[in-house]
């Protein structure tokens, strides 16, 4: 097992109603002039928009309000909240919503003290210093922003998406009612579930190989939203695996699921060009490309493409052919995310094949212009990259 230092100081308030504690604790965190930051208008349709700010009223905490943050959350939004922040003098950002609202909120906390430019920070130009603090009450279990240190954006100006991860932004509180998900789309669910899966997976294949606890904590994560998400899309108001899957977000990106591994994130930096280039929801894209990107790779660690399918996917262990078992667990992975409506390839995606232009368009923008790779578990080059978005394409 490699060393590693875990490190998640986000105070998690779980359960039926505990957003009625938003405002007390906002104010436990000496906020006194709130960004209430938020997406469409499920939040005021809701109700919950309107029971927050009541809430920081009555904790005499003053705010104002940002609204439409997108999927694939925008740098113009970013820009906007910024502007905004300063011209109120906020100190503190509240993120109601689900992992773009999170993501943005961030990116605004990063630019508010930032003299420059904010996108620097996600294009590696410069590391943040000062970030203003961050909370969110979280409605979409999925990207795990809420305790991870992470945040991504996409630049409207050449279709970019960029993540930047720093701790100073790690939120000081995630309030947390499954109660808020049950209103959620089938679709949004299962896109939701296979980012979930998709963050323990990507810390979960590594060459390290003997990180037992570990593996059995990612294995478990895994299991158990693969099971809880065929209940709650039959019964969209199942507390307990609503609850479930809630929790699996948090601790699939949390870092505890990979304590001790070195991840790959191959399969996440593919996805972003194709979310970036087609505005698709993250998790379809993910499962997209994931099997083909296991396919090119799994020869690196057969044994760990194994016991993944033995493990997690519950296929039956060939013991004569390890191979045969790895390629066995992918397929019961593509057969999975096609159970809960994924789709397994990109033309699937978008309904239709990309061009040999735009397969290289999305590598060379994914290799920096094929000055960078990506993934560990086999690190990909330019042309890997090529051939991976060619498998893809059915």
């Amino acid at each position: 097992m490699r060393d590693f230092i875990y490190y998640a100081p986000t105070q998690v308030v779980f359960g039926i109603q505990s957003e009625e504690k938003t405002g007390k604790l906002v104010k436990q965190y000496n906020g006194t002039k709130v960004l209430v930051h938020y997406g469409g208008q499920s939040a005021e349709r809701s109700g919950l928009l309107e029971k927050i700010c009541r809430m920081l009223e009555e904790e005499g905490i003053a705010y104002v309000k940002q609204g439409g943050v997108v999927p694939n959350p925008r740098l113009s939004k970013v820009h906007e909240g910024i502007e905004l922040c300063r011209k109120e003098k906020v100190d503190f950002i509240l993120a109601v919503g689900g992992g773009s609202v999170i993501d943005s909120a961030k990116a605004i906390a990063y630019g508010v003290p930032y003299e420059g430019e904010v996108w620097d920070f996600y294009m590696g130009k410069a590391k943040a210093k000062a970030c203003l603090p961050v909370a969110t009450v979280l409605t979409i279990p999925a990207a795990g922003s809420e305790m991870s240190n992470s945040s991504v954006i996409t630049n409207e100006d050449g279709d970019l998406k960029k993540g930047y991860s720093n701790d100073l932004s790690r939120c000081k509180f995630a309030v947390m009612n499954p109660e808020r998900t049950f209103t959620l789309p089938k679709y949004q669910t299962a896109c939701g579930v296979t980012d979930i899966m998709m963050h323990t997976m990507e810390r979960y294949f590594s060459h390290d190989d003997d990180m037992t606890v570990t593996d059995a904590v990612a294995e478990a994560v895994l299991r158990t939203v693969k099971d809880s998400v065929f209940v709650v899309l039959k019964e969209s108001e199942n507390y307990k695996h609503r609850a479930q899957i809630m929790w699996a977000g948090s601790l699939a990106h949390n870092d505890l699921t990979g304590c001790g591994t070195t991840g790959d994130w191959a399969t996440h930096q593919l996805e972003h060009e194709l979310s970036a280039l087609f505005d698709v929801a993250h998790g379809a894209g993910l499962a997209a490309v994931w099997g083909s990107w296991a396919r090119y790779v799994y020869k690196e660690n057969v044994t760990r493409f194994a016991q993944f399918a033995v493990n997690v996917m519950g296929v039956t262990n060939d013991f004569k052919s390890a191979e045969d078992t790895a390629l066995a667990g992918i397929e019961a992975m593509e057969r999975f995310y096609h159970a809960i409506g994924m789709p397994v390839g990109i033309r699937e995606l978008i309904g239709r094949q990309v061009t040999e232009e735009e397969i290289k368009l999305m590598a060379d923008k994914c290799s920096l212009g094929g000055s960078a790779t990506t993934g560990n578990l086999k690190v990909l080059y330019r042309e890997d990259m090529e051939n991976i978005y060619r498998m893809a394409n059915k």
